[in-house]
């Protein structure tokens, strides 16, 4: 299934599902599976702030501590976008967040990401 960038506008900020996106970031067992979880975050805070920028600062540890210098300076660069995109309104949604895709473009939520977000919303039993 994969999310529109509709839907995405008029979604409310679930700070519990937040948490355990970046939560399994770190936990992760691999660094692929880091970046989806940091993109599934991306997607989910990328309307608020704080949890925007906080999803850019994990993004670039994680591209430092892997010497993706590539991504690290994506990062920065995304960093310095953050206050400009929330003032001006124009955020792209449905973007994980990476330096592999344009920080300007809104996209369909890929089906992975889509997934990792509907499992993390799912109240804990």
């Amino acid at each position: 299934m994969t999310t529109s960038t509709d839907t995405l506008a008029g979604r409310q900020f679930d700070k519990a599902t937040f948490a355990r996106l970046v939560q399994g970031a770190e936990l992760a067992g691999s660094t692929e599976r880091a970046w989806l979880y940091l993109e599934a975050a991306h997607v989910v805070g990328q309307l608020h702030f704080k949890p925007h920028v906080r999803t850019h600062a994990l993004m670039l540890g994680l591209a430092w501590r892997t010497r993706d210098w590539p991504e690290a300076a994506g990062q920065v660069l995304r960093l310095a976008l953050v206050p400009l995109g929330h003032l001006s309104g124009s955020l792209p949604l449905g973007n994980p967040g990476r330096s592999t895709v344009s920080a300007f473009e809104p996209i369909p939520v890929r089906q992975e990401l889509a997934e990792l977000i509907a499992q993390a919303a799912r109240p804990l039993r």
